[in-house]
């Protein structure tokens, strides 16, 4: 079978022809109809720094797709060839304190597809039953394609009461981008968000922001007047991995502020503790997806009318693979998606 593989230490990703993977007892074997590239799958494009300590080559990349069941081990029960799948890409030993009290997405022992093992982007994909979730028929290929970074914006967005908040955003990435419908959907009153590049935040407008704002021309407390706000924003969250970003977003929350993180913050990122410990807030990690309640979710949000198809920006061949990277390095994109 055909797979897109880092095969070399070096920036660049390549076609290779591989084995197909053997499908186990629990197993469920799928045929890849879409995948869509991820940030992650970027880094490793890039071979970056996190690359270089996490990756081991060769590898199949990507984690994000959908497909159809071509078969299934001998012990699976819920699944059989023909259905349309997509598949959480957070493997979890089911064993620990937190797999067994229902909280997988906090498995210390988590492996991930497309990182430490090999994954989706290729023409077959071989997952244990536990991690495929079936796509209803009224959810588009495409869209079930991201379901995973669909995911964490939906963890991340339902995580505190949204209800009448005002919600500042910053990363106007995907995730971020789709968190702004995710917010409206369910409530918010004003949904902000912040970025420097404008193509990406003129996509932000037409996923339904309140406010876009550039940070390399504008402060956010300068719009306060016009969002009719006196004292700054009741949820923040950060999907930017920027250290100037989340300073910024520390000093406009409300007090008792909640700020939910996801982006990956360096390490020697520096914050302002007096605003956090002073006004009260409340800073959470967001990891992945709450398993199966995100994805739950997800699919009743989008069966209900929640609309993310304006995040879809470009779909080509998957043989166009190399296309697809250099889009996504150039940063003018939202989801990329390559179909097989």
């Amino acid at each position: 079978m055909k797979a897109i593989m880092k095969l070399h230490g070096k920036h660049g990703i390549w076609m290779d022809d591989v084995p197909e993977p053997e499908c186990g007892t629990n197993d469920v074997k799928i045929k890849v109809t879409h995948s869509s590239i991820c940030g992650t799958d970027l880094h490793i494009y890039k071979w970056n720094k996190w690359a270089e300590n996490n990756i081991a080559t060769p590898l199949i990349i990507g984690h994000e797709f959908c497909g159809i069941v071509h078969e299934v081990g001998s012990s699976v029960t819920h699944y059989s060839p023909g259905q349309r799948v997509s598949g959480e890409g957070h493997i979890t030993c089911g064993y620990c304190r937190n797999c067994r009290a229902g909280q997988k997405h906090l498995c210390h022992r988590t492996i991930g597809i497309g990182i430490q093992r090999d994954g989706a982007f290729a023409d077959y994909i071989v997952i244990p039953e536990s991690n495929v979730w079936p796509i209803h028929e009224e959810i588009p290929s495409d869209i079930a394609s991201f379901f995973d970074p669909f995911g964490n914006a939906v963890h991340a967005s339902l995580y505190y009461r949204m209800i009448g908040e005002d919600v500042l955003i910053t990363g106007a990435g995907p995730i971020g981008l789709m968190a702004i419908s995710v917010c409206n959907f369910v409530g918010a009153r004003n949904v902000v968000i912040t970025d420097h590049n404008e193509y990406r935040l003129n996509l932000a407008e037409e996923m339904g922001a309140t406010k876009t704002i550039n940070v390399l021309n504008n402060s956010v407390a300068e719009f306060f007047p016009e969002l009719n706000m006196t004292s700054g924003f009741d949820v923040g969250l950060e999907m930017s991995g920027a250290p100037e970003a989340l300073s910024d977003m520390v000093n406009n929350m409300y007090h008792g502020g909640k700020i939910a993180l996801l982006g990956l913050i360096p390490n020697t990122t520096q914050i302002n503790w007096e605003n956090i410990i002073f006004r009260g807030l409340t800073v959470k990690g967001i990891y992945g997806r709450e398993m199966y309640e995100t994805w739950y979710k997800m699919t009743q949000m989008l069966r209900s009318g929640l609309n993310v198809s304006k995040i879809v920006t470009h779909k080509m061949p998957v043989d166009e693979y190399e296309k697809a990277f250099n889009i996504m390095e150039s940063g003018e994109c939202g989801k990329v998606i390559l179909v097989w």
